[in-house]
């Protein structure tokens, strides 16, 4: 199943050179670019137009990266629903009268520990409960990347859901000079009526 991803447009249109050649970024994707270097511009905007049908949705991110991550790059987004509306309420005893909820199930990285260079995979698995099963809502899946207290990274995501679990995955190639320590996670998503944050690390030795 398709599903859309909603890049907005915050950017004037720039031209940037990637190892395939020159790419020249359309309106409908500037606001990947946002925040981000070239390199994680590239991957970014990629993702937005290789998206494709399938099991698994594809898009753009938003937002991109700094500090100690300069010069890497975001991956293809892939979002893939775990779970029906109807599953997902029974599991949570849910009643509609609560109106739209989010709970975030569990943020991880794969692998935890990787050299600069290597890639990280930053997985969200949420689940989205609504009143009417048949009804959709716009939710904003954000991920905030801190070494040493400083925001180093963040990506984002805005994308149309029914009801259900899904699981968000923003895989990202660490520049060759990316800097040693512990990096915070902190995964975010939000909906018009209600918000969920959790967090984990990962180590770049």
């Amino acid at each position: 199943m398709k599903r859309n991803v909603i890049a907005r447009a915050t950017l004037a249109a720039f031209t940037f050179t990637t190892l395939t050649g020159c790419v020249t970024v359309s309106e409908e994707h500037k606001g990947a670019a946002k925040g981000a270097g070239y390199g994680a511009a590239a991957g970014a905007i990629a993702g937005a137009v290789l998206a494709g049908e399938g099991s698994r949705t594809k898009g753009a991110v938003l937002g991109g990266l700094a500090g100690a991550l300069i010069g890497g790059i975001i991956g293809n987004y892939t979002i893939d629903k775990k779970q029906t509306a109807e599953q997902t309420a029974t599991r949570y005893n849910f009643q509609p009268s609560s109106g739209t909820m989010v709970r975030i199930e569990n943020v991880g990285v794969t692998p935890t520990s990787v050299r600069p260079g290597e890639k990280v995979e930053i997985q969200t698995t949420y689940a989205l409960l609504m009143p009417n099963a048949n009804s959709q809502a716009s939710v904003t899946e954000s991920v905030e990347l801190r070494h040493e207290g400083d925001l180093v990274g963040n990506p984002e995501t805005m994308v149309t859901h029914a009801g259900g679990t899904y699981t968000s995955t923003i895989p990202i190639v660490l520049p060759a000079d990316a800097k040693k320590g512990t990096y915070r996670v902190i995964a975010t998503v939000k909906t018009e009526s209600g918000r969920d944050t959790r967090e984990t690390t990962f180590t770049v030795r």
